[in-house]
């Protein structure tokens, strides 16, 4: 057997302190904006605020000039940034029955301002992500073929799956991955807000319906989409507003000689580094669909499908969740 192993739990980052948060308080005589798409100053500049979620067709691009009725002030998001780390997969080969590889860690922060809470609704800004295409096929040569699939994405009955922890929907995590503030709060408040997710599986060198240390395995080919959220969510109301959103894409090819010893017979393919991530503009920012901030997620939903090259197909692992 295999496991998908997605490293999105959070005491396998390494950074389990919560969202730092540094909070002030101001006098202002500035003019208070409800939340549209871009407001114009009255000195000419221009600030960007975030859009609203609710009520929008799913994943369509926002209109422009979106205004949110609920909310004084505005959320303003500073040094946004992505990365995949710029080295290779790793490939560890120093087991009888598996080999393993980890991938480079994709990475996102963001510093957010949040104003003012009037009354006592409690505010939630954070990551949420959303698998949108997963094709995860394992050869082993001339007697078939494995694959980790997520149904409903394959059969197209939705565009997302959430990749939330599974614990704390609709977000990523639990601790830098998401802030709270309770209202009511007469200050302006910050927050640094950080995620990352990598791959680190196991796969059987041998086909997943036996149990040896033959070695079977010829190859694996692994293409994933993620979409990325930065989230505003009124937890009294439900009311939600994208602030940001971000799009990534890991894609692993290793092969494999058989008749290699341990230690030398996994090879990693192209792409050795992988794309960058693209952080699309605040006019571009994409709704979440309601089925990426629910469960259940991407670890719960996949299943392990074997497809001999004679015979019928088996599964392996089912899906933990179904819809």
């Amino acid at each position: 057997m295999y496991s998908l192993g997605r490293n999105n739990m959070a005491d396998e980052r390494g950074d389990d302190r919560p969202a730092a948060m540094n909070a002030w308080c101001q006098e202002s005589d500035e003019v208070s904006f409800q939340l549209t798409d871009w407001e114009e100053e009255a000195n000419g500049r221009a600030h960007y605020a975030p859009r609203l979620l609710q009520h929008l067709p799913m994943g369509c691009i926002l209109p422009k000039r979106q205004k949110n009725l609920g909310l004084e002030g505005d959320i303003k998001v500073y040094d946004l940034h992505a990365i995949i780390d710029p080295h290779p997969t790793t490939l560890i080969e120093n087991s009888p029955t598996v080999l393993k590889y980890q991938t480079p860690h994709f990475r996102a922060s963001a510093r957010v301002r949040f104003p003012p809470v009037s009354g006592n609704d409690t505010w939630q800004i954070g990551w949420v992500q959303g698998c949108s295409n997963m094709d995860f096929t394992i050869s082993y040569g001339n007697l078939g073929t494995s694959s980790w699939e997520i149904p409903s994405l394959k059969s197209n009955q939705q565009r997302f799956v959430s990749d939330s922890d599974g614990k704390h929907y609709p977000w990523y995590g639990c601790t830098t991955e998401v802030a709270t503030i309770p209202g009511p709060t007469s200050c302006y408040s910050t927050f640094h807000l950080r995620m990352n997710d990598n791959f680190h599986p196991s796969i059987t060198w041998d086909i997943p319906v036996r149990n040896s240390h033959q070695v079977r395995l010829t190859k694996l080919a692994r293409d994933q989409s993620f979409t990325v959220w930065l989230v505003a969510m009124n937890k009294s109301t439900g009311q939600k507003f994208v602030l940001r959103t971000i799009k990534w894409r890991m894609r692993i090819n290793i092969a494999v000689d058989e008749t290699q010893p341990l230690g030398r017979r996994a090879r990693l393919l192209d792409p050795i580094i992988q794309e960058q991530p693209h952080i699309l503009e605040p006019w571009q920012n994409e709704v979440a669909p309601p089925e990426a901030l629910r469960a259940p997620n991407a670890n719960n939903a996949q299943t392990l499908i074997w497809r001999p090259t004679s015979g019928g197909e088996v599964v392996i692992v089912p899906p933990v969740s179904h819809h």
